[in-house]
């Protein structure tokens, strides 16, 4: 027997229920607490983008995915996220200027990866149903180890990035990309491997 929603909802947090994909609502009960993590994100964010050297973003990156973030990890400022508890960086992880995460279904950026200036890595999407539209709907963005994400790409919702792999400039990534695969245009397409 499947679950209702009303019975999720009973049984988890909306912490839980945001990155197991369940729909969330702005009349939820818990929706305050969505909203808490957003305010206290905005002024670190603010912060760390008037940061003077790579360690103070670092630090303030850390306090913001409230997990510390490797020495061996750069951040270029300016760097914009929406809720920042769902994110989770590598180790020897690059990512260059004026950067967007939309974390609530979570990001994660393994090791030896690179981001090039203005990606987007977007988690969150909206019913197609217009009665339904501010629905938010969230799935993870993986980018894998010792992948490139190139300038201005674009990764959607529940896009895995494979290992060794690289996302052309501008693309918009709509599916999973292969290990060791380069990627690009709008929307994204295999374009040859890689070894």
């Amino acid at each position: 027997m499947m679950r209702t929603e009303k019975s999720a909802r009973q049984e988890s947090t909306i912490l839980d229920r945001l990155r197991s994909g369940h729909p969330i609502r702005q009349d939820d009960p818990e929706y305050g607490v969505i909203q808490k993590i957003v305010d206290r994100t905005l002024k670190l964010v603010s912060s760390l983008n008037a940061s003077s050297t790579t360690e103070m973003v670092r630090n303030y990156m850390s306090e913001i995915t409230g997990q510390p973030i490797d020495v061996s990890t750069t951040l270029f400022a300016p760097v914009y996220v929406n809720f920042g508890k769902f994110i989770s960086l590598g180790k020897n992880v690059f990512i260059n200027h004026a950067c967007s995460f939309l974390d609530m279904g979570g990001i994660i950026i393994e090791d030896n990866v690179q981001i090039g200036p203005k990606v987007n890595l977007i988690t969150e999407n909206h019913s197609v149903d217009p009665a339904d539209r501010k629905a938010l709907l969230a799935k993870p963005v993986i980018i894998r180890k010792n992948a490139w994400v190139g300038a201005g790409a674009t990764i959607l919702p529940g896009v895995t990035v494979g290992e060794n792999s690289i996302v052309a400039a501008g693309a918009v990534v709509n599916k999973n990309v292969p290990n060791n695969t380069i990627v690009g245009g709008v929307p994204a397409v295999v374009l040859k491997s890689i070894i």
